[in-house]
């Protein structure tokens, strides 16, 4: 059967009423670089997946699908961006900071959609979010850091000291870390940082805050998440209550979070990616930020924590895990 290509404005259109089937001229190469693998991310990159499939573009039909991971390891994420620049994908999908980082110094011709980016401008991914005006566009993760706090002093109300785990080498993390420092205190909270430059140092830097923080937050920082047990494992042996700034940490032990759900912001990748392949320029969209918020929380991470969680605080929750 022919197909029949679609503009970009009627692919977009589709894409939004949830349409599928699309018919495309010709099979497209979407190329994923992730910089680890953990829940959170995952979840990008399969709703970007599920939104191409909507669109009529899978695995075997007309879509060819090319995902690497870099393990954490930033010198693997240049040689996976060095790799897609050379395959000249139709679009590259580059999920979370680092790994964005390096596909964005490797390529300035191939499209580049970035997700779960927390600070596109700081990280010089673009130089202005509304007018990217080059090869590179997508959709950032910046957590809400002044509202976290608030719901950091709502679960642990008598919490003086805080307690944050980072990897400095992210400059998500920074980013994050910068304005933990600047909000913290407005809710009568002194901040502590532990740094874990790779998933092994994270349980040393969790254990190293013991005695001197009455709470643990953990940005959405990759290589902190990557191993998040590890700080739930020195939470519930020292009573010290555990947030994060992603959903997905409570399902992992974490006693509560507001945040992403991260399929939804592949999702809502996957729809400028489908745009992009329909024919518009990422110059010329401008970098999109996440909207909605959920509350979570875990009573059994909260228990094993030494915290009781009030009434009203479970009763906002969209997801209680008991």
């Amino acid at each position: 059967m022919k197909r029949m290509r679609l503009g970009a404005a009627a692919l977009a259109a589709a894409v939004s009423l949830g349409v599928s089937g699309l018919a495309w001229a010709a099979d497209k190469h979407v190329a994923v670089t992730q910089i680890v693998e953990h829940p959170a991310l995952d979840a990008v990159r399969q709703g970007v997946k599920d939104v191409l499939a909507e669109a009529g573009l899978s695995e075997g039909n007309g879509l060819k699908w090319s995902y690497e991971s870099a393990q954490g390891n930033a010198a693997t994420a240049a040689q996976i961006a060095k790799k897609f620049s050379g395959d000249a994908p139709d679009v590259i999908v580059a999920i979370a900071t680092p790994s964005a980082q390096t596909m964005v110094a490797a390529t300035s011709t191939i499209p580049v959609v970035f997700s779960a980016v927390t600070d596109p401008v700081g990280a010089k991914l673009v130089a202005d979010a509304m007018h990217p005006g080059a090869n590179v566009t997508g959709v950032t993760d910046m957590t809400p850091i002044a509202a976290h706090m608030a719901l950091v002093k709502r679960v642990v109300p008598t919490a003086t000291r805080l307690g944050v785990i980072t990897n400095p080498g992210e400059a998500n993390s920074v980013s994050l870390v910068n304005l933990i420092e600047i909000e913290a205190p407005k809710v009568g909270m002194s901040v502590t940082v532990a740094a874990a430059t790779k998933s092994g140092d994270v349980l040393a830097a969790a254990r190293s805050l013991v005695g001197k923080v009455d709470a643990i937050y953990i940005p959405t920082d990759n290589t902190v998440v990557s191993a998040f047990e590890a700080v739930v494992k020195v939470g519930n042996e020292a009573s010290i209550p555990v947030l994060a700034g992603d959903t997905d940490s409570v399902k992992r032990g974490a006693v509560a979070a507001a945040g992403f759900d991260y399929y939804d912001v592949g999702r809502q990748t996957g729809q400028m990616v489908v745009k992009i392949l329909g024919g518009a320029k990422p110059g010329d969209m401008p970098v999109e930020g996440v909207a909605k918020s959920d509350l979570s929380v875990n009573l059994s991470a909260a228990k094993a924590q030494g915290i009781t969680l009030s009434p009203d605080l479970i009763a906002e929750a969209k997801e209680v895990i008991q």
